[in-house]
């Protein structure tokens, strides 16, 4: 063969391109001819790369998003930030003043605040249920109604997805072009939202003391926000996979999917965030709560990973434009991990005194008194929580409970004299207690193995992580009225003693505080009773605390009585709405009514402090619950 001959048959066949073809051909082509021909560049480009991507369009979506999201966040900080400042104003202006002194503050300086509490902030979503579960039988739960505020930001954030999600060029001839203006779109938003929602995951969110929201409202945010993403991603991947079919069939689909690392990735993460909105639902997440814990840490893991991978493997130079957020999006889920165990650390362990070390009681009633004892100080506000693991009891797995009580220890001097000055009392340590009910697995475990200790205490390695919350001060309020049913008395005892001594001491606005426990039996009061002798043997209590013991189920009639006038008990369950309505005839300033317990008795708090809403008082309400 010559030079040339050679040259030539080393380009291979000179095949025309199909839509070539037909415009070289003397034969006219037919409509099925044409429609085959014409695939290549009406379908197959849009499943690949950015064509058809309103790229410009998804920028735009982005900032909206995100503005969306911070307007609301800065709408809710003003809100703080008056309230703070007048909490402020009202706390110093107070604090040295008598009951009879603080009427202008009893009464509402705003119009409009009191129906606004009554039927937005109080309100729950539909007549009064909102805390108490839905339950489909007694061990399967499918979760509560969000209020009404809830609903309104929740509401504000779903629509304004929605809206930005279907502003796409619907005038679109071609449906392929379309798709993949859906894809870009959906996948913007997919990985915009995953910011947030890792934000508002944390334990260490920084919005919860910014904001003063609770770590509960924002574990409801963070499930809707997490419904969102799979939702956006499922959308994602149908519109990919709906042009990709068209223009290779389903088995050209299925062999870029096996053989390409972007969409492998892609699609991988798709089904891990399927299979975790799945174990997420209600019952399931209720029903095996440590379970679905332990795979939600494990998937989001995989998620993260494998929206990196894509966004990383992309076939455009830099990756896809996303990257950089993802990158940002694992940084902030690996420095939250990194701030557990780092407090974890600090707080359970110190260089001269070891490690922590928890003394566990077993007691009537079915519960357990842990006492853990730091080996080091820390500060610990009323109304906090921590989560807490035990070694030997599931070490892996740890659990919010309310701080009961708190004693600190301060180093001894040089001669061994322990004097409470603020530097000794630092270089000290802190003891904080906890009352944990035994129900099932972790709860019942612990209870068992103090009980089969064969001594009223065991002792027992355990970590501490926290104290969490405690951004509700009720040192601004002359009344204070504090609701706990069960084991919620740990929550709400930790007030008592800072508020009776700092009403000794003239730095708190509290005249008056009104404790209301309601138990099964009286066997439940030894879980607080060495913390309620201390606060009956203070100076002045009887000035300030009036308790109120309703007994549900007691076992005998005689057990009913009242020790004295300010500590009274009570056979049955207590009439609400007109104990609280009495506190407000002899209400002090302004006042605060909190509840921690069963979500039914939660519920009737909260209607009563919506009829008690007027002009002429103002009652603040402040709920605390773990809701999951």
């Amino acid at each position: 063969m010559s030079l040339i001959g050679r040259r030539i048959a080393a380009f291979g066949p000179l095949t025309p391109a199909a839509i070539l073809a037909l415009r070289d051909s003397d034969v006219p082509p037919t409509t099925a001819t044409q429609d085959a021909a014409l695939a290549a560049s009406t379908v197959t480009p849009f499943s690949t790369s950015l064509n058809g991507v309103d790229q410009r369009g998804n920028m735009l979506i982005k900032d909206l998003l995100w503005w969306t999201l911070g307007i609301m966040a800065l709408i809710v900080l003003s809100f703080r930030l008056l309230d703070i400042g007048w909490s402020k104003l009202r706390h110093v202006s107070t604090m040295s003043a008598p009951a009879q002194g603080q009427t202008y503050w009893r009464k509402s300086q705003w119009s409009w605040m009191p129906s606004l509490k009554r039927n937005i902030i109080y309100a729950p979503l539909w007549k009064k249920r909102h805390n108490r579960e839905f339950k489909l039988s007694s061990a399967v739960s499918i979760g509560t109604l969000p209020s009404r505020l809830h609903f309104v930001i929740l509401g504000i954030y779903l629509i304004s997805n929605i809206a930005y999600m279907f502003y796409e060029d619907w005038s679109q001839e071609n449906k392929y072009s379309l798709a993949a203006e859906i894809r870009g779109r959906s996948g913007t938003l997919a990985v915009v939202n995953m910011v947030p929602l890792i934000i508002l995951a944390g334990r260490n969110n920084p919005l919860i003391s910014i904001l003063r929201v609770s770590f509960d409202t924002y574990n409801l945010l963070h499930r809707w926000m997490g419904r969102m993403v799979v939702i956006e991603a499922i959308i994602h991947t149908a519109a990919w996979a709906y042009v990709a079919v068209a223009g290779e069939g389903l088995e050209g689909m299925d062999f870029r999917l096996l053989h390409d690392n972007f969409l492998a990735s892609g699609f991988a993460g798709t089904i891990g965030l399927v299979i975790l909105l799945l174990l997420s639902l209600s019952p399931i997440r209720h029903a095996f709560y440590e379970t679905f814990l332990t795979f939600h840490i494990i998937l989001a893991f995989v998620i993260f990973t494998m929206t990196w991978v894509h966004c990383a493997t992309a076939h455009i130079p830099g990756g896809l434009p996303q990257l950089s957020w993802m990158i940002a999006i694992f940084m902030l889920w690996v420095a939250e991990r990194l701030a557990r165990m780092f407090r974890l650390a600090y707080t359970n362990w110190s260089k001269k005194r070891g490690f922590t070390e928890a003394v566990v009681e077993p007691l009537p009633g079915d519960a357990s008194r842990v006492t853990m004892h730091l080996p080091r100080y820390v500060d610990v506000k009323p109304g906090t929580h921590a989560y807490i693991r035990f070694s030997g009891i599931n070490p892996w797995e740890n659990h919010p409970f309310s701080i009961a009580w708190v004693e600190h220890h301060p180093e001894a001097d040089a001669l061994g004299e322990k004097a409470e000055n603020e530097s000794q009392l630092k270089a000290g340590t802190t003891s904080v207690s906890f009352i944990i009910g035994a129900h099932t697995g972790f709860t019942r475990q612990l209870y068992n193995k103090a009980l089969s200790g064969g001594s009223q205490s065991i002792r027992i390695r355990a970590a501490m992580e926290g104290p969490y919350a405690g951004h509700h001060s009720l040192d601004s309020y002359g009344h204070v009225v504090l609701f706990a049913g069960s084991t919620g008395i740990t929550h709400q005892i930790s007030y008592l003693k800072p508020l009776i001594q700092g009403f000794n001491d003239g730095t708190v606005a509290t005249r008056r505080i009104t404790l209301v426990w309601i138990i099964r039996d009286t066997e439940s009061l030894e879980w607080v009773r060495p913390w309620m002798d201390v606060i009956l043997r203070m100076p002045r209590r009887r000035d300030i605390l009036s308790i109120r013991l309703f007994v549900t189920r007691p076992k005998n009639t005689k057990e009913i009585f009242s020790a004295s006038s300010t500590v009274q008990m009570f056979p049955g369950r207590p009439n609400v709405p007109t104990l609280l309505k009495k506190e407000v005839e002899e209400q002090v300033g302004a006042m605060c009514v909190t509840v921690c317990g069963p979500g039914a008795l939660a519920d009737d708090v909260r209607q009563a402090v919506r009829d008690v809403q007027n002009e002429s008082s103002v009652v603040d309400f402040v709920e605390e619950s773990f809701t999951w």
